[in-house]
């Protein structure tokens, strides 16, 4: 029997490498046609949080962005999210009203949001799976 080693084909967005080694984890791995997307925070270039929820989920599809944009991607490409939200009570309809800035036209992607109690210092993520540009 033979076994294999693969290779993870990882996306780096620009200028967010050091955090993803201080970390380790990959912010993206594409495999089969799908881009697979790490859970983005509103983390500003530091990796420390934006202190304001609105702002937060601005910087965290901004980050999401940027690695959909290294991967030849846009946020149309997505066919599935999870966000993640703390006290989603208190906090889910202005997330949400930031969130649409970002969600495009129908049809939308499908989406889970579980509401959580911690997050690293943040109050909210995004995660993602896209298709990826055909070719790739």
């Amino acid at each position: 029997m033979t076994t294999s080693k693969s290779t993870r084909d990882v996306v780096f967005p620009a200028g967010r490498q050091a955090l993803y080694e201080r970390y380790r984890y990959s912010p993206a791995v594409r495999s089969n046609g799908l881009l697979f997307v790490s859970g983005q925070v509103g983390s500003r270039e530091d990796g420390t949080p934006e202190p304001d929820l609105e702002a937060q989920v601005r910087r965290a599809f901004t980050n999401l962005n940027g690695i959909l944009e290294a991967a030849g991607c846009t946020f149309n490409d997505v066919v599935d999210v999870t966000v993640f939200i703390v006290d989603p009570e208190k906090n889910f309809e202005k997330a949400w009203a930031a969130v649409a800035e970002f969600w495009g036209e129908a049809p939308y992607p499908n989406v889970t949001v579980p509401g959580v109690t911690w997050l690293a210092g943040f109050d909210f993520e995004i995660k993602v799976i896209a298709q990826l540009p055909k070719g790739d």
